[in-house]
């Protein structure tokens, strides 16, 4: 796969993944989880702004929810098909012919940096990170054709960030999830008006940190996040598989494990105690949400998740503890 090995896995363990596992999904169905049944965070907005905590104001719910309209209007168009009709000056242009992929390659991280992107990365698809079912319950299959990945990185307000756990912070989640949704459909449909086919998607569909890594982006931290060189963990993660002949970049090694050893942050910010203290990777989950089979810190999505309800918004504690958080100035007020 690459001359440096990203991560390490048991291929007699690993089995594609069940969307259904994952803990927003699993809210809506496991009995067994401590979150089941328990009202979702946003119900209890009165009671955490009648509270005077000013990280939770009127304004800042106000901020939030709209933020998060965005992402939930643009999903329907995350579609494996061309959205507006055929163009006919396209048409008379035909398939855009790729006699060289590396420059091919070039052209699509150019776009997705003009569209908004902080990083890109590019990858074969590993069949193992494709969900095997949908949150529906129907299988996925990935024609074998969309052999190529490109992976998407967007950066998070760092000053919102740090206001975490708060309305404002998990405004720059909401965001961050307008911004995937975007430049995931106008990438597909560049490559589209290129004559090729292309699968827009966030989070669904195919594991995204795994993806991400297999393109260089970053490492796995100890906070079961993708860490990246330039920003940390303060990025979001979106992708879209493609046929389009694209060349592959190379895994990177910044030392992170060994850093990640030694460095407790994440999990000392934790207020959920979901994060491992162990000094050493393993093959151990923490809960169902856990994949088999892939060796590194297991998160506890379960407590995660209880602690979401628990704040009233998204947390992103770990995400800016961690000492590779690139931190930007932010113009925001933060209610």
């Amino acid at each position: 796969m690459c001359e440096c090995q990203p991560y390490e896995v048991d291929l007699q363990a690993l089995k594609r993944f069940d969307e259904r596992n994952t803990v927003f999904a699993r809210k809506l169905w496991d009995e067994s989880g401590i979150f089941y049944g328990k009202p979702e965070y946003r119900s209890t907005a009165p009671q955490r702004i009648a509270e005077g905590n000013p990280k939770y104001t009127h304004i800042g719910y106000a901020r939030l929810m709209a933020a998060w309209d965005l992402p939930h209007i643009l999903k329907q168009y995350q579609s494996w098909k061309k959205l507006s009709p055929d163009d006919e000056a396209l048409f008379k242009l035909g398939q855009y012919p790729v006699d060289d992929s590396t420059r091919m390659s070039r052209d699509v991280k150019e776009t997705a940096k003009l569209y908004g992107a902080a990083l890109t990365g590019i990858t074969e698809v590993n069949p193992l990170w494709v969900y095997s079912k949908d949150a529906n319950g129907d299988a996925i299959e990935i024609p074998t054709e969309y052999r190529y990945a490109v992976v998407i990185a967007v950066a998070m307000d760092g000053q919102a960030v740090q206001t975490t756990p708060s309305y404002l912070a998990a405004t720059a989640t909401a965001l961050g999830y307008g911004e995937m949704a975007y430049i995931t459909i106008a990438m597909a449909q560049f490559i589209r008006n290129l004559g090729y086919r292309a699968i827009p998607m966030s989070n669904d569909t195919v594991l995204s940190i795994p993806l991400a890594i297999d393109a260089g982006l970053g490492q796995l931290g100890r906070n079961g996040l993708l860490v990246t060189p330039q920003y940390g963990s303060r990025i979001r993660l979106c992708k879209l598989l493609t046929d389009l002949s694209l060349v592959p970049d190379q895994p990177i090694d910044f030392g992170l494990t060994e850093i990640c050893r030694t460095c407790s942050q994440c999990a000392k910010a934790c207020d959920a105690e979901a994060i491992s203290y162990d000094q050493d990777p393993s093959y151990s989950i923490a809960c169902v949400s856990n994949n088999l089979g892939i060796k590194r810190w297991a998160v506890n999505a379960d407590r995660c998740y209880t602690f979401w309800q628990k704040n009233g918004a998204s947390c992103s504690n770990c995400i800016a503890a961690c000492p590779f958080t690139e931190r930007s100035h932010s113009s925001l007020t933060p209610h």
